[in-house]
């Protein structure tokens, strides 16, 4: 398995593997990736005054969520779901890995190690797990902002009976998805 390197990057998105990429968001071995309009953000359900509430992960339950649109503004240990601007249409040959930026880390935001995107994930755009670390203050994330980059590594093609096209659950999701529970 080898990491792209830039002129690999530039070709990748030319092949139109990723569409949306500028070329000025194209690094030296990663490609920095934006905030889509559209944002999931964890709340109570309507008619419900508990201050917590059990989620049975195993039986495919997730949390409730709310639809935000234009700027989400995250406050302290608050959790939202986000998507990308660019949509991905991954070659059975290329996987890709999502990094949150550091200067956005330094800042506070967190992102929750979800950002794997398996060869022939395809049509999608990346679903983002946020959290703001932060105890005093409240972060703005607006679609266009830079959230984060991807690296993405080459290596043997995968038969397409073990490929994500087959086996995946969240191809052709353009938008932020919520979890559809474990499999």
């Amino acid at each position: 398995m080898s990491l792209l390197t830039h002129n690999e990057l530039v070709a990748l998105v030319e092949s139109g593997a990723i569409e949306g990429v500028e070329p000025d968001q194209i690094n030296g071995a990663s490609i920095d990736l934006t905030l889509a309009d559209g944002f999931l953000k964890e709340s109570l359900p309507e008619n419900d005054n508990r201050l917590t509430r059990l989620v049975h992960l195993g039986e495919k339950q997730t949390p409730a969520m709310s639809k935000r649109t234009g700027q989400l503004v995250l406050h302290p240990g608050e959790f939202a779901l986000a998507a990308t601007q660019q949509i991905f249409h991954l070659p059975n040959d290329i996987a890709g890995h999502y990094m949150l930026k550091s200067s956005l880390a330094r800042a506070g935001l967190q992102h929750l190690f979800a950002g794997w995107a398996d060869p022939t994930w395809h049509g999608s755009a990346l679903t983002l797990e946020l959290v703001n670390c932060l105890t005093f203050h409240s972060l703005v994330l607006k679609p266009g902002d830079k959230c984060g980059q991807m690296v993405f590594w080459r290596g043997q093609p995968v038969p397409e009976s073990a490929s994500y096209a087959v086996r995946g659950q969240y191809n052709q999701s353009k938008t932020v998805e919520a979890s559809k529970g474990v499999r």
